[in-house]
Formats: C-alpha cells, sequence, structure tokens
C-alpha cells in the first residue's frame, strides 16, 4: 500500500474503553449513521470495542467494495448476534462454512422461476385474507399498515416455504413466534452496541433471550417434525427441497440443524423485509397521487376487475418501477457489511487493512446525486426498465451483493407485486393522519413507524361482492364504470341530503366543513357524508349535491385532497359527473400570487367540465386581506344556502341572519379535571433564552426536546399547539361567572371539544378555542338577539353590516371583546363556544440542525404584543405569547413538518454555494443551515462558499446569534453582510436588506454563476425587494454583455427559477 498517496479516513471523537459507542442510539443506529455520513462526508470510521468499522456512502465507495476479489461477507456485529438465533442459515453463515455451501446449492433451484410461479395460488390465498380483512372493517378503520403487512408477509412465507399456516388474519394476537422474533432482532441490535461491562450485568438481559430464541427454534423445530411424520405429504416447497435435495457438489443431504435454521432464516428474513417494502410503498404512492393514480390505472388496463392470475405479474412494469423506487429510499435492509480480503485502498486514498469491516451505508447511497437526479424526489419513471437497465453497476443494492445476495428475491418480488396489484385493483386508500410524517422503526430492518391508513373499497364493493371477485366467480354487472362517480343525479325533496369534503393541512378548512354540517341540521339538511376529499376518490355520490372546502399550499393541493385532484384530473369522459349539483369554497393568500386559490379554482372549474352542475358561485377566502371564517360564513349564508334551497324547492331563499342556537349544553360544577386531547405529541423545553437588548422588541430563542422518533431537516417547521393567553382566559372566565375551578360538561356533536364528559372550564377555554378571533357577522347577529337592550341591538347590528370592515374585521374585535362592550348581552355559554373556531397550530421555522443533537430542535420567534386595535387593553399573539412564557423542564405539545422540497440544503454541499437573504427573524432556517454546514466543515468536509445577507435595526441589539455566526464565518461556514436600518452607516450606507445584496452584486454574480442556490426567509415586502434586485443584477449583466433584458422577460426568468435555482419562506 502507497503510503505517500493516503489520506486518513474521518474518524469521531472517542471516548476511553467504549470508543464510539456513544455516537451511535441503540433505538435508532441507521438515523446515528446517516448523521455521522451527513458530518463526515462519503467515508468514515468508527471504533468499537473490538472492532473497527469503516461506513461508506456514495455510489462510487459502494461500488469499490462490492468487488468480490477485494471484499467478502463476513458477519459481524448484530449478524454475530442472530447467529445465536440462527447459527449458520444463509444469512448469517460465513462463506467458507460447508452448511452454507450446501444449503445454497439445494436451495437454489426452489427459487428458480417455476418454484416461485408454483407459489402464486398461496401467496394469492393470503393476500385474499388481507384484502377480506379491510373490506370487512369498513371505510372509517384505523389500519396499522406495516403490522397488516408484517401478518401478510409471515403467513406467506410460512405456506409457500413449509406449508404451516400461523392464520395471522384470524387472530388478535400474533403468534408467539412473531413477539419472539421482533424482541430477539430488538436484543441482538442492543448486544451488538454494549459497553464492555462484566456479563454478570447483562444475565437477566441474556435469560429473556436465550427464551426468545428457544421459542424460535421450538416454533422451526416442530414445522419439521410434522413434515417427517407425514410421509404422504408431496408438496413441492422450500422443506421438501430442503428434507429430500442432495448438494450437486458434495451429494450431501442438509442436517436437520440446518433446516431449522434454515426455517428460522426464511421466516425472519422472508417476511421482514417485504413488509416494509409494502409499507413504504404505500406511503409513498399516498404521498405522490400522480404516481398513486399510474399504478391504478396499470391495475385496471392490465387485470381489470377479475381475479388475478400468475400471467400478470409479468405485465406489471409501473408497480415494478414503484418498487425498486421505494427500495432505493426506503431500502428495509439500509447497511450491508463485507470484510476486506488483503490492505487495499478505497478511492485510490483510503487506506483499509486486511480483516477490517466495510459497511455500505445504502440510505445514503442511494441518494447519491451523482447518479440519482434529485435524489429526494419519489419518481418511479427513473426504475422503468428500460431507465433502470442504464443505471450504474452497483448504485442499487437492496437485496446485497454477488454470492451472497438474497436467495428469496424472486420470492418477495412476486409477493410484492401480487399484493399491490390486489389492493390498488380492490381499494382506495388515504392517510388516517393527513399530517403523518415518515418515522422508522428498526429492528433487524426498518419499517415505518405510526403509519395508519383508510382502505376504501372501490367499485362499491362490498366483503360479499370482494369475496366472489377474488375468487373469480362475481357476477359482472353493466352498472360497473371505470369512475365511480360518474353521476344522474335525482332530486327528491324527501331526501335532503348532502355530502360535504374538506382539503385541509393546518385544520382550517376542516373545521369550516364541521361548522357547515352543524349547520345543516338546522337548515333541513342531512349530512351523509363528512369526509376528506381523497377519501372521496371514486365515491361522489349520484344524487345529492357536493360542498368542497379546499385550500391551496404552494399551488399544491392539502395533504388529503391531492388523491382526488389526481384523480379528477386523469378523468378523460367530459360527461364523467353529468348534472352532479357541487359547490366549492376556496382559502388561500393573495401574498402567494402565481398560485393564489389555484387547488379551489381547479376543482370548481375540472368537476364543471367533467358535466357536474355548479349551483353556487365559487366562495373564496383571501387569509392576509380578511378573517377566513368571516368569509365562509358570508358565503354559507349568502351564497350557499339559498342556492341548495333553490335546487332542492325550486324556490330560492334569502340569506340568513337569524340566529340557530348551537346544539351544546353545557353543564357547570366545581369538580376540576384536566382533559385535553390533541393530534401532536409531547415536547420538552431544554432552555428559553432572550436574543434581543433591553428596549427592543423581544425576540428569543427556545430549544426543545422533540417526541422519541421524531426526525428533522433544516428547514422544516416546529408546529405548536398554544393555549390561550392567562389574561384572555380570565377575561372570559369573569365575563360567564366561572369561578377559576369551574368544571363543565359539554353535551352535543360535531365540534372539536370535549363532550360528555366533566373538564374543567378553564381547560376548554385555554386550549380548545381560538378566544381572539374576529366576530363574523353571524355571530353579531346571534350577539344582538341575545341583548336585553334595544340600543345594544341597534349598534351591533350595524356592526354587522356597514361597519363590519371597519369597526371588527380590521380592529380584530373578538366576541369577547363584543361581550365586554355590550353588558346587556344573555349569552349562553354553549353558544359562545360554538361560535368559536378550535384551537389552530401554529408553524415556526426550526432554527437548528440535527447534526447538533437530533433529539433537539430550536426556534426562533418575536413575540407580538401592543395595544389593541379593539380598544380592550393589550393584544398579545397567542402562539408567541404562550411561547415566551415556557421556561426549562416545561412540557408543550409539538410536531414537525416539512417544508417545501425546494427550501432545503442542496444534496451536493461540495458543489452547490448558497445565498441567503433573511431580515430579523427570517434567520431562523438560516441559522439551521449553517450550523449544519459548520457540523461538515468540523468534520473534514470542504463545502462550497455561502454567504448570508442579514437585516436588521442596530448592531448589539437585534443582530441575532452575532456571536455564534461569527464562530462560523470564522469557520468558513458562512461570509454574513448586514443591513442596519437605525445605523446605515455601519452597513455602507445600505438601510435594508436588499441593499446590501445590491451593494454586493458581484460577488452574488459570481457565485450566482457556480450555480449557488438563492434562499429568502423574511416579510412579502423583503421577499419582493430580493426579486426587484436579482431582476436588477441579471438586467445589468445583460446590459454588460451587450444584451437587452425587458423588464418583462426579466420576470418571466425569475418565475421559472421559482423552486429550482431559487426558494422562499414568507410570512407577515
Amino acid at each position: 500500500m502507497a503510503v505517500d498517496s493516503t489520506v486518513p479516513i474521518p474518524e469521531p471523537p472517542q471516548l476511553p474503553f467504549i470508543g464510539n459507542i456513544a455516537d451511535i442510539d441503540a433505538e435508532d443506529s441507521v438515523g446515528s449513521l446517516n448523521g455521522l455520513a451527513d458530518k463526515y462526508g462519503e467515508i468514515f470510521r468508527l471504533r468499537l470495542p473490538g472492532a473497527r468499522v469503516v461506513f461508506v456512502s456514495t455510489h462510487a465507495l459502494v461500488d469499490e467494495v462490492c468487488d468480490e476479489k477485494r471484499f467478502k461477507k463476513v458477519p459481524n456485529h448484530v449478524l454475530k448476534e442472530i447467529r445465536e438465533g440462527v447459527r449458520d442459515g444463509l444469512f448469517t453463515a460465513k462463506l467458507e462454512e460447508p452448511n452454507w455451501g450446501i444449503a445454497h446449492r439445494v436451495l437454489m433451484p426452489a427459487f428458480g422461476p417455476m418454484g416461485i410461479r408454483d407459489m402464486f395460488d398461496e401467496m394469492k390465498d393470503i393476500g385474499s385474507q388481507l384484502a377480506m380483512k379491510w373490506a370487512r372493517q369498513g371505510p372509517q378503520m384505523r389500519i396499522n399498515a406495516p403490522e397488516d403487512f408484517t401478518r401478510l408477509t409471515l403467513d406467506a412465507i410460512a405456506l409457500c416455504s413449509m406449508g404451516f399456516r400461523f392464520n395471522s388474519f384470524y387472530s388478535d394476537k400474533m403468534h408467539p413466534f412473531v413477539d419472539s422474533m421482533v424482541e430477539f432482532l430488538l436484543e441482538c441490535g442492543r448486544r451488538s452496541q454494549r459497553p464492555p461491562l462484566p456479563s454478570i450485568l447483562y444475565r437477566s438481559r441474556d435469560r429473556t433471550f436465550q427464551h426468545h430464541i428457544n421459542v424460535l427454534r421450538e416454533t422451526a423445530e416442530t414445522v419439521l417434525k410434522e413434515r417427517m411424520a407425514d410421509p404422504t405429504n408431496e408438496r413441492k416447497d422450500l422443506l421438501t427441497a430442503m428434507l429430500k435435495g442432495r448438494d450437486s457438489l458434495t451429494g450431501q443431504k442438509m442436517s436437520d440443524d440446518s433446516i431449522i435454521d434454515n426455517l428460522i432464516t426464511f421466516l425472519v428474513a422472508g417476511h421482514e423485509t417485504t413488509s416494509g417494502t409494502l409499507s413504504y410503498a404505500m406511503y409513498r404512492l399516498l404521498k405522490n397521487p400522480e404516481a398513486y393514480r399510474k399504478v391504478q390505472q396499470e391495475v385496471d388496463e392490465v387485470i381489470g376487475k377479475g381475479p388475478i392470475t400468475v400471467q400478470h405479474m409479468q405485465k406489471l412494469p409501473y408497480i415494478s418501477a414503484v418498487l425498486r423506487e421505494t427500495l432505493r429510499l426506503d431500502s428495509p435492509i439500509p447497511i450491508f457489511g463485507v470484510c476486506a480480503m488483503e490492505d487495499t485502498l478505497l478511492a485510490g486514498k483510503y487506506p483499509v487493512y486486511k480483516g477490517e469491516f466495510v459497511n455500505l451505508l445504502l440510505t445514503r447511497s442511494h441518494l447519491d446525486p451523482a447518479v440519482f437526479d434529485d435524489p429526494l424526489a419519489f419518481k418511479p419513471e427513473r426504475m422503468l426498465d428500460e431507465n433502470f437497465n442504464r443505471l450504474p453497476k452497483n448504485s442499487w443494492k437492496p437485496f446485497g451483493n454477488g454470492v451472497r445476495a438474497c436467495i428469496g428475491r424472486p420470492f418477495a418480488w412476486q409477493e410484492a407485486v401480487l399484493v399491490m396489484a390486489m389492493i390498488f385493483q380492490n381499494f382506495n386508500f388515504v392517510l388516517a393522519d393527513a399530517d403523518y410524517k415518515l418515522q422508522h422503526s428498526q429492528t433487524l430492518t426498518i419499517k415505518p413507524n405510526k403509519f395508519f391508513i383508510r382502505a376504501i373499497p372501490r367499485d362499491r364493493l362490498d366483503p360479499i361482492k370482494l369475496e366472489q371477485r377474488l375468487a373469480g366467480t362475481e357476477p359482472i354487472s353493466e352498472e360497473r364504470k371505470s369512475h365511480a362517480g360518474n353521476a344522474t343525479p335525482e332530486h327528491h325533496v324527501v331526501d335532503q341530503q348532502i355530502t360535504i369534503l374538506y382539503g385541509s393541512n393546518s385544520g382550517t378548512c376542516e373545521s369550516m366543513a364541521q361548522h357547515l354540517a352543524l349547520d345543516a341540521g338546522s337548515r333541513g339538511y342531512k349530512v351523509s357524508t363528512l369526509d376528506c376529499m381523497d377519501a372521496a376518490v371514486e365515491k361522489l355520490p349520484k344524487d345529492q349535491p357536493i360542498v368542497i372546502i379546499t385550500s391551496s399550499y404552494e399551488g399544491q393541493p392539502p395533504d388529503n385532497a391531492a388523491h382526488f385532484v389526481s384523480w379528477i384530473n386523469s378523468i378523460e369522459d367530459r360527461s364523467a359527473f353529468s348534472g352532479l349539483p357541487y359547490a366549492v369554497f376556496g382559502c388561500g393568500s393573495h401574498e402567494w400570487s402565481q398560485t393564489f386559490h389555484r387547488v379551489p379554482r381547479l376543482v370548481d372549474s375540472r368537476l364543471e367540465g367533467l358535466g357536474a352542475k355548479k349551483v353556487a358561485e365559487l366562495g373564496l377566502a383571501d387569509a392576509a386581506g380578511e378573517d377566513m371564517f368571516v368569509s365562509f360564513e358570508t358565503w354559507e349564508d349568502n351564497v350557499l344556502w339559498p342556492a341548495l334551497d333553490k335546487l332542492r324547492t325550486g324556490k330560492e331563499t334569502g340569506a340568513v341572519e337569524e340566529t340557530r342556537l348551537a346544539p351544546l349544553i353545557v353543564h357547570v360544577s366545581n369538580t376540576r379535571s384536566a382533559i385535553l386531547k390533541q393530534n401532536v405529541e409531547e415536547g420538552k423545553v431544554i432552555r428559553s433564552r432572550l436574543l434581543t437588548a433591553d428596549g427592543e422588541p423581544v425576540k428569543r430563542h427556545v430549544e426543545i426536546r422533540l417526541p422519541p422518533g421524531t426526525v428533522y431537516r433544516p428547514g422544516d417547521y416546529l408546529t405548536v399547539l398554544p393555549i390561550n393567553p392567562k389574561d384572555t382566559v380570565q377575561r372570559a372566565m369573569r365575563q360567564f361567572g366561572l369561578p377559576w375551578d369551574a368544571s363543565i360538561r359539554i353535551e352535543g356533536g360535531g365540534v372539536r371539544l370535549p363532550t360528555g364528559e366533566l373538564v374543567p372550564a378553564h381547560s376548554v377555554l385555554s386550549g380548545f378555542v381560538e378566544l381572539a378571533q374576529p366576530a363574523t357577522k353571524r355571530n353579531i347577529h346571534a350577539l344582538a338577539d341575545a341583548a336585553d337592550s334595544e340600543d345594544d341591538q341597534k349598534a351591533l347590528r350595524n356592526l354587522a353590516t356597514d361597519d363590519y370592515g371597519t369597526k371588527i374585521l380590521a380592529k380584530r374585535v373578538s366576541v369577547l371583546d363584543l361581550l365586554e362592550t355590550y353588558p346587556s348581552i344573555d349569552l349562553p355559554l354553549g353558544l359562545f363556544l360554538a361560535m368559536l373556531p378550535p384551537m389552530r397550530i401554529r408553524q415556526y421555522s426550526i432554527s437548528s440542525s440535527p447534526l447538533e443533537d437530533p433529539s433537539i430542535v430550536s426556534i426562533t420567534f418575536s413575540l407580538v404584543s401592543g395595544r389593541a386595535k379593539s380598544g380592550h387593553g393589550g393584544y398579545i399573539g397567542v402562539a408567541s405569547s404562550y411561547l415566551d412564557a415556557l421556561e426549562a423542564d416545561d412540557r408543550l405539545r409539538v410536531s414537525v413538518r416539512p417544508s417545501h422540497a425546494a427550501f432545503h440544503l442542496p444534496p451536493a454541499p461540495e458543489q452547490t454555494p448558497l445565498i441567503l437573504v433573511a431580515a430579523g427573524t427570517g434567520i431562523a432556517p438560516f441559522r439551521g443551515f449553517i450550523q449544519e454546514r459548520a457540523a461538515m466543515i468540523r468534520s473534514g468536509r470542504k463545502l462550497a462558499p455561502a454567504v448570508l445577507y442579514h437585516g436588521c435595526r442596530e448592531p448589539a441589539r437585534d443582530d441575532l446569534y452575532a456571536d455564534e455566526f461569527q464562530g462560523w464565518e470564522k469557520a468558513g461556514a458562512v461570509r454574513i453582510l448586514r443591513a442596519f436600518s437605525r445605523t446605515p452607516e455601519q452597513s455602507g450606507g445600505c438601510r435594508y436588506v436588499q441593499g446590501i445584496l445590491w451593494a454586493d452584486r458581484h460577488h452574488f454574480l459570481e457565485l450566482w454563476r457556480q450555480g449557488a442556490q438563492l434562499y429568502v426567509c423574511g416579510s412579502r415586502k423583503v421577499d419582493q425587494g430580493v426579486e426587484e434586485v436579482v431582476k436588477s443584477i441579471q438586467q445589468e449583466d445583460a446590459k454588460q454583455k451587450g444584451e437587452h433584458l425587458s423588464e418583462e422577460d426579466a420576470k418571466k426568468w425569475w418565475d421559472e427559477l421559482r423552486n429550482v435555482r431559487y426558494a422562499t419562506d414568507v410570512f407577515d
């Protein structure tokens, strides 16, 4: 080995005796290794007790390590522990062990094409059990997808390979083998990371470990004995092959112990990986509606509505592409290892020594931008046969390498394709939790964690019809068509039913839909369906009006509406919804001018273009210009209900102004209780610190320990479920004469309030409703009806009409404000609660990097406070005041929400410069960006340059994180230029961040020509200012080249680069 050319492999700092064990989370070792790869780059070495391990994470290095002339598979670490249970089975044996060669040669023919085809009917039998279970549970059932796919794959491998039925779908409890297997695999992972302490300290865990091994071996031994005791059994499966087959090289048969070892191996490895693949494929398709639609279209075209046969398996190329792309992004076995056969150099410079283990980190090599364009995106098209065959050698390795690659790959592939075809032929799917963010659960393999779906039968199937279809005995129906929504509505006065659908990420549109459903009863309508839009794919009713309430997120549908939008876009029959009555209401913000109301407008026009009958004009709310609940209520009263009444009776009714009392009855008692039901998990405040000097507007940094299993990337958001300010809650308590310890019981339904149980009134007012929400016109009419004074009634009705915009909306006057202003109002507490929208989550840009500590996240925020425009004391921001009051060890409800895909660090930081522009707390995501870069640089990576332009008021007053950024600048992670609005003389005469950007335009242009990515975070004014400056820089550059770039062309150039070369995160 040439010493002169070598480069030391980067290594994290080690601790005495235990080396790098502390760098690996025993419950999430893959996450820890990913973080180390992000820090140290393409290669790093860990020192563990008794071993050194090298990790490689790029295609180029993986390709080298897959050279079987230089490296071979040797069980190490976790696999050494697994050998305690499966000994020298195919997966854990050493290459030179005789039993491996005998078993491999005996079993290879059984995994040939004919052998796998012969297993199809039994695979289909198990798949049918899964489908029937989902159909019988009904479309509202929350299905734990990984758990059910595990039942499926365990039963399939057991039945197909050894004729044994676990019957997992006929019992709520899994077979003891499964529980022992999971615990066995988890303990193997823990044992591989044990500190070198006396074995007596692990005696109890070792006894439990051995117990689980005994369960595995006893189960396999039982299967073997049953088969051997039945000489008439003529099955041609893997167990038969092991019992009767002879090694073609030695002529030997497999021993009983070797058969038991391999039975356990098949049961463990043969189902864990496939269940993970199916789970991840389902997740990826639910998050990518276009790919989902293509899968279903392929199934419908190739298989139709008849039974699935083995001949179909080779005719589903898109499903195969989906599985390949899933395995690229989420390989259930994310790491495999080899051992150097001699001293060698990787990449011609990194020394690896004979006997040293090298682990291939597929979670990073499969994302190598040198091989895969836009590597984090789910693009099955890149895995279609022609493209897949053009991939560089060893760039896709989910089944291992060479002679030790997975022997069961053909079995797993047929099973996965069959199951995908079967479930997408017969069901539509939606996420049970629309805001679900992928989490991983790790044993030997990885699977999605807490991943729940809903399965909605297609073609109006019920369990009996599905059973007939699966068996090929379903009678042919004349009514079966490709779109379950083909509608020929008949309107009968007696029906009086409507369907309400919503698309909602933050809960606003869902809340509107719930209020509409409540109002429907008092208008004489029965709501037959209240659900997310995705649940209505191929299921639009034929005989009733449909009301759709949806928003847009940067021009994209909400998470629980994306499949609905994809579906209606895919329909070609222009009369698919002929005569179907519908109405659409949309929410958005004009600040996103290019995509303002794109989704509601698209849904409205698309339905009309497919023959549906618009019964009410499209309603639109602008969050940046008005209160959305007010706009919705106005549309509901003045447009929707009159239109629906006219459709039903043929007579138009007037706008609604009368008060409809809420269907809530409140009983007050003095028994305290604390019941809060929220959809976020508990985090813990680590610390909170003030970032600004005395006298400056308060800006604060808060660090929070995340709920277990939560992961994030710099650029993501932390969502927080706040609590109303204490002063506001006390005002409400006083208004209704409630003592501080009063409890209330709410009776009624259709609202997001705790019902049917005693709850402290303080808890309900603090955490369940938005007390500061501006009063709607309907609220004010209800208050007028409840007022005893005629003067108050008259004043309130004026506020609900001519004065509403200037005296209510503009001043953000709440219902509580009006109750205090007009004391003659006698309003029941039940009606007050029903008037208010539910508490909403708020989101903040994350200002930290997981490379610093993956379990801790920080946010940066401004405290919103000041004199209330309503005249009622001070205005206190709900979320910012809540966060400002938090101290170390306080608990709060949080979750992570991904930002737009473009608003993340580029995948190749060594090649891509960064240009960051922020004002005020807009610096938050960029602190996370730079903290990540600093961690990479400390680990020895050489990154492309980065520059941060930051606008603030004055040095040492509000130049946020100045000391930290100074240190990062010295380390080479960033170059910083600030604009000081109060002291522009200290920033080269530049008062605002746009000015400093223009002053530094030559450096900006230099980075831009190197392929820099531009990120902007701040107010709409900042975003617009940056746009103008960058266009001016481009125009000046064109002029210097003797070219002319018009204002129109500059605007077009800029718009085309959105989310390609630049990304924005705008707030006001």
